[in-house]
């Protein structure tokens, strides 16, 4: 584990371009508008080659605990018990305002170092705020630029001692990816307001993540690493629990900031191993859905399909039937997905769900034999030999497996660009159910051998 620093601030100072000038890359939105950031999101900094992970986090601001803006400000004070080192950034040309005195007294309060940061500092526009900022009583401020990169140096000599005495103290966990006791990569995605973060709250047993009747809540990818005990065995599994912005029908997303939330959510597909696609329990399976899981299926992700809000669906037996026979014909690029209900509030399903989620991965990943495969390969065209189009015979010779996470194989012949695209997909299927891939994408590639007398 790296020391965790946190970024707090009022909103609109620059924190998530702080944090994304720390990350080296744009994983945090940004915007010109106040409040874009709702929930904390980490990310791995290196700084100068001195390395912790960077924690963003809402605006804080004076609203009532009851509203959105209340419900983001409790998350960021919740977000200080888990960190090593506080970064509190202002905003220099603006000056000190009542709202950043507030903060600094809430976080001379609290048992953890904090560092001031007098942002939007480049040239001499902000010389002012600096000299402000020393009435705050936590001592010098350090002026940076975090969009333009300026005193970052300044940065990392007050960060170093902080950050090389709390690495001293912490144990390096290094996982291998395709170890099978490596972190599931695990991410939730679905139409808005589907539950997908009171679910992921449920699973940590804590409000980790932001909620509330508002539709579009979520807007960054945020991921958070968890144990899971399997109630079966006792054994604990490490976990990256990816929540996504809701996934809205193209035409209807408008605004810019939606546009670039859903974005980020198509990379935390790639980014992820296994995908639960969560539905709404009292709106069924709609064709954006189909849409979703088309998507993660095209990026090569195992896909499962959770039915949430379990505990209040009416004809509970005719929903579950409806949607698996709407998956059937509308994914028949897969059969068979695991199609589970669950319920965020009550927690039903959710450890098979689980469970499932680590069935899938051990399958995307595994990897056949060559002995295994080619008695399939033998089989397969033995009971369904291919066709032989104008007469002339294409020859299937062997196959291979190329690769794993998702299982790729390439199949070696002669006049391969004649087989139907109907032979290919009975030899998919058939790979799949004969050698346990069961829903897991798979690739097949055709490579037809170089004619040596093919002068072209």
């Amino acid at each position: 584990m790296l020391p965790q620093v946190i970024i707090i601030g009022r909103p609109n100072v620059g924190k998530s371009t702080l944090f994304n000038r720390l990350v080296g890359k744009k994983l945090a939105l940004v915007d010109d508008q106040p409040g874009v950031t709702r929930d904390r999101r980490f990310g791995p900094a290196n700084l100068l080659g001195l390395e912790f992970t960077i924690v963003d986090t809402a605006g804080w601001e004076d609203e009532d605990p009851g509203s959105l803006p209340g419900r983001m400000r409790k998350q960021t004070e919740a977000s200080v018990a888990g960190a090593d080192l506080a970064l509190f950034v202002i905003d220099a040309r603006a000056g000190i305002t009542p709202l950043d005195e507030e903060i600094g007294r809430w976080l001379r309060a609290q048992p953890l170092p904090v560092l001031l940061l007098a942002n939007k500092a480049e040239g001499k526009t902000g010389d002012h705020g600096v000299y402000e900022a020393f009435a705050l009583g936590l001592g010098e401020p350090v002026a940076v630029s975090a969009e333009h990169g300026e005193g970052m140096g300044d940065l990392f000599e007050a960060l170093l001692p902080l950050i090389e005495k709390r690495t001293e103290e912490l144990a390096a966990d290094d996982f291998d990816e395709d170890d099978p006791s490596a972190p599931l990569k695990l991410a939730i995605v679905g139409r808005p307001n589907a539950g997908k973060s009171t679910l992921i709250n449920r699973l940590l047993g804590e409000d980790r993540l932001l909620t509330g009747p508002e539709a579009g809540i979520t807007r960054d990818s945020i991921a958070v690493d968890w144990e899971w005990t399997d109630p079966k065995t006792g054994d604990v599994r490490p976990i990256r629990l990816i929540d996504t912005a809701g996934m809205r029908k193209k035409s209807n997303v408008i605004e810019k900031l939606e546009k670039m939330a859903v974005t980020d959510a198509r990379r935390a597909v790639d980014f992820a191993e296994v995908v639960v696609l969560l539905l709404d329990a009292t709106r069924g399976l709609e064709h954006q859905d189909l849409k979703i899981a088309s998507l993660v299926l095209e990026e090569g992700r195992a896909l499962m399909i959770a039915i949430n809000k379990w505990d209040i669906a009416e004809d509970a037996s005719g929903l579950f039937n409806g949607v698996r026979g709407a998956l059937e014909e509308g994914l028949a690029q897969v059969k068979g997905l695991p199609l589970l209900s669950v319920s965020a509030v009550t927690g039903k399903g959710l450890d098979v769900m689980i469970s499932t989620a680590f069935s899938l991965r051990e399958a995307w990943s595994r990897r056949v034999s060559t002995g295994a495969l080619n008695r399939w390969f033998e089989h397969a065209l033995e009971v369904n030999p291919p066709p032989a189009p104008g007469g002339k015979r294409i020859k299937l010779r062997y196959i291979t497996q190329a690769k794993t996470r998702p299982p790729t194989f390439v199949v070696f012949g002669t006049r391969l660009d004649a087989l139907p695209a109907s032979y290919e997909r009975y030899l998919i299927n058939s790979l799949r159910r004969d050698l346990g891939f069961d829903a897991v994408p798979v690739r097949l590639m055709m490579r037809s051998a170089k004619n040596p007398f093919d002068k072209s």
